[in-house]
């Protein structure tokens, strides 16, 4: 099965991370969908996840709560939209828990999780913004470094599982 992309990436809306690794597929979906996992690497250090929450099934929940060094805490709050076992897991902001719509939309992301061919991962991360703005908001905020280096922190906790 090949998992899929968006229908189509648009540069204006969307931001796409790609990225390999000598992990295999098995534990970095381990690492994706594990909350007490997620709390390892989800947010590029020196922040921290203090909470973490995760229904794996269309409408369910997922939230975390990121913590600055200052000890200012960033709660966000998902809605599981897909889940395709071992592969492909989407979700949004832009609703929370029970498809309920958000107060506060942002972006949408779509992870693929898919064997290298080699024993490895081939890892892709899409960020999906309703507009310009957000999208470009988000780049501004370090979308490229920022998920770069929490998927290097993913790999890290990944090869001690």
């Amino acid at each position: 099965m090949t998992v899929t992309a968006p229908q189509k990436i648009d540069p204006k809306f969307d931001l796409v991370l790609e990225r390999t690794t000598d992990v295999s597929p098995e534990k970095v979906w381990k690492a994706w969908t594990t909350p007490e996992i997620i709390k390892q690497w989800f947010a590029p250090k020196p922040w921290t996840v203090v909470d973490c929450k995760l229904e794996l099934f269309p409408g369910g929940e997922f939230t975390t709560t990121m913590r600055s060094p200052d000890g200012e805490d960033m709660p966000c709050s998902g809605c599981v939209l897909e889940v395709v076992d071992g592969k492909k897991f989407v979700w949004s902001d832009c609703l929370t828990k029970g498809y309920r719509p958000s107060a506060q939309p942002f972006f949408s992301a779509i992870v693929t999780i898919e064997s290298n061919g080699s024993g490895g991962t081939k890892y892709t991360a899409y960020a999906i913004h309703g507009n310009e703005e957000t999208q470009k908001k988000h780049k501004e905020m370090g979308f490229e470094q920022g998920w770069g280096q929490c998927f290097d922190q993913l790999v890290e906790v990944a090869k001690s599982l």
